[in-house]
């Protein structure tokens, strides 16, 4: 796979499910699956050892939650083309060191994912054992942990609700059956690559990349997300395909509330020099959904979602911004899409909505054949 085919699996008009170099260099695929239980990562993968018994899906969010914990792409741990070897004493390590982990938050956490990688590595290959120096003045953690009265910090319900009316109002989105808008992708520095997105209610959206190369694909078709290049096809698991369905859905600040049990408010930072609210919502089992609200429109600035896996979660952060009125409801026409590692943004620059998209367009392509890659 050439360069510029591996750097467009990080890349998405809305959404990003990128799986890192560990996808890109591993060549992973998804096996089909066949009736009877879910694979574990044993069953489809060589030469797992410490993760052996978590679900198959699991194993690559699991290899992208190391790659951000330490900075390091797939080669540091592993032989290019053949996984499965243990060649590279830094593999061994990291099996050690997953092993204490688990160690660590079974015996002090009641089996509570309270220590990750990150705890110590903090984005770099070798742990951080020294206090560092910073150039800023800590503020003091009972200081930084406080929050604003009741009186002063504004009920999550009515934050939500001043969101959805910012937009436009339910009944204004209920209108909006389509959309088809074309722009260009920022990206690796400062290259241009056009998009065109697709989109179709209830919550069908697929978006291609033009690269020298071919078609660089992010889709979902209600049922099923995916991703793909010329010649690679990566199904999304249940979690990324839960992210893919909020970028779908036209109707989002209508049905967010209803995604999530318990919603909370706090204080939220300066964004682009707008002041925030942070709405957080949680659900028992799940990664929480954190929402910032500009506290003078209503209207959504960021959102951060997260992708579970067995050593930690995975992050992805969208910034929205350029809000237009189209058809009666405000739309963003530019959004930037980061997680540790990269970082592109998404510019429309054309929009049409309420017109005629072809059912076709959200056909998934099929499974890839079976295949495997090691791992830790």
């Amino acid at each position: 796979m050439n360069h510029t085919v591996r750097k467009a699996w990080v890349v998405s008009s809305g959404v990003i499910v990128a799986f890192g170099a560990v996808l890109l260099t591993a060549r992973a695929q998804n096996a089909p699956q066949t009736s009877g239980p879910p694979k574990t990562a044993s069953q489809q993968f060589k030469n797992v050892q410490v993760l052996k018994n978590v679900p198959a899906d699991q194993l690559i969010p699991a290899m992208q939650f190391i790659t951000a914990s330490l900075g390091v792409d797939c080669d540091y741990c592993h032989v290019e083309h053949a996984f499965e070897k243990d060649d590279k004493k830094p593999k061994v390590t990291a099996r050690k060191m997953m092993e204490m982990m688990l160690t660590i938050n079974s015996e002090n956490f009641d089996n509570q994912r309270e220590v990750t990688c990150y705890t110590c590595h903090q984005g770099g290959a070798k742990p951080v054992n020294i206090p560092v120096i910073s150039a800023q003045e800590k503020i003091p953690e009972m200081m930084a942990g406080m929050t604003m009265n009741a009186s002063g910090n504004p009920e999550a319900k009515t934050l939500l609700e001043n969101y959805l009316k910012a937009v436009g109002g339910t009944a204004a989105l209920a209108k909006i059956t389509s959309r088809v808008a074309k722009g260009s992708v920022t990206a690796f520095g400062d290259q241009h690559l056009a998009v065109d997105i697709y989109a179709k209610a209830p919550d069908k959206r697929i978006s291609v990349m033009h690269t020298k190369d071919g078609e660089s694909v992010t889709a979902y078709n209600g049922t099923v997300g995916w991703l793909s290049v010329p010649g690679r096809v990566h199904v999304m698991n249940t979690q990324e395909s839960f992210g893919a369905k909020m970028d779908a859905d036209f109707a989002f600040p209508a049905d967010v509330r209803a995604m999530y049990t318990k919603w909370e408010t706090k204080p939220g930072e300066k964004i682009d020099g707008k002041d925030t609210w942070l709405v957080i919502g949680q659900k028992e089992g799940e990664p929480p959904l954190r929402l910032y609200l500009d506290q003078k429109t209503g209207l959504l600035v960021r959102l951060i979602r997260y992708v579970d896996s067995p050593l930690g979660y995975n992050p992805t952060q969208i910034d929205y911004a350029d809000y237009r009125s189209a058809d009666g409801i405000k739309v963003p026409y530019r959004w930037t899409v980061a997680r540790p590692g990269n970082r592109f943004t998404i510019q429309v620059e054309q929009m049409q909505q309420n017109v005629a998209v072809d059912d076709a367009k959200f056909v998934a392509p099929p499974p890839p054949p079976p295949a495997s890659a090691a791992a830790h």
